[in-house]
């Protein structure tokens, strides 16, 4: 009973289907990856493992320097002179996400996405429907925002705000500003729209969504011809608008577009198992192959 209670109502059909945990396996590596990247982070100031110093905005992790090129760039609009390990830094995860896709990052690395699932999760279980439109493209111009924040300021204008930044602090310190603002986006998310964080406002996910259209790994309905129109994937996705040219169009079956944050959901919540993790040259199986 409880655990029949604990399921998200996107994911009934899955689970009728192929089980719990099938139902579950994108959502439950996810959250590894996102709490082991996290926890990587707190190993050196709680426990004196440092594998990783720094955050997800710039850090080294095994001597290798990482940097948010998002955060680069805002600090080149500001006037800054980066140093070349952090432009090395930011070119080795533009490279990594020019494979995985750029929102990736948002599905598989955000400690605000457990956040904003949660939310969702709680809107579908109390039955809050109440839901403002707000307009996706509003994260472009928080992000054109930002920018010139950092161009007025000669800042970084952004980390003052960042809800990546001060979760991971908030759980390092307990710093209690950073509590404030995982609440005001869990509440955002929970009362106001569906999803507002993360698909129509974080400046964050449009800078990856931008910059990871082209990437290789893509998420593709390969066996559209079995859809049953149900919904669930439409359901699940967090950014649901991508989903139609791939599974209703004569074109690829390829989710191409780069709004998708390739977190699998989608293939969890199907019952007839129409997407697969693929690749952007992905083809549609025929119905021989189906069958």
């Amino acid at each position: 009973m409880i655990l029949r209670w604990w399921i998200s109502d996107s994911r009934k059909l899955g689970v009728q289907a192929h089980g719990v945990l099938r139902a579950h396996k994108w959502w439950f590596l996810r959250r590894m990856t996102q709490i082991g990247l996290l926890g990587l982070f707190m190993l050196g100031p709680m426990a004196g493992i440092w594998i990783a110093r720094g955050n997800f905005a710039s850090s080294e992790v095994m001597g290798v320097p990482l940097s948010d090129p998002y955060i680069l760039l805002q600090g080149v609009v500001g006037g800054a002179v980066p140093a070349l390990s952090v432009v090395i830094g930011a070119g080795l995860i533009l490279l990594a996400y020019l494979v995985v896709g750029g929102r990736a990052y948002c599905g598989w690395v955000c400690p605000v996405n457990i956040v904003t699932d949660a939310a969702f999760w709680l809107r579908e279980k109390t039955g809050l429907t109440r839901d403002r439109k707000l307009d996706r493209r509003t994260r472009l111009v928080v992000l054109g925002a930002t920018l010139l924040a950092s161009a007025l300021t000669g800042t970084i204008a952004w980390e003052f705000v960042n809800p990546v930044s001060l979760t991971q602090r908030a759980f390092i310190s307990g710093i209690g500003f950073g509590w404030v603002i995982v609440l005001a986006v869990f509440l955002l998310d929970l009362f106001v729209s569906r999803r507002a964080w993360c698909s129509h406002l974080c400046p964050v996910g449009a800078f990856y969504g931008m910059i990871g259209r082209g990437s290789l790994v893509r998420v593709a309905a390969v066996r559209r011809d079995a859809c049953t129109d149900c919904g669930a994937c439409f359901n699940i996705c967090p950014e649901p608008h991508v989903i139609v040219p791939a599974l209703k169009g004569k074109a690829s079956p390829a989710i191409l577009s780069g709004d998708c944050q390739n977190c699998g959901g989608c293939i969890d919540a199907c019952p007839v198992d129409v997407f697969r993790m693929s690749t952007r040259f992905a083809a549609p199986k025929t119905p021989e192959a189906n069958s």
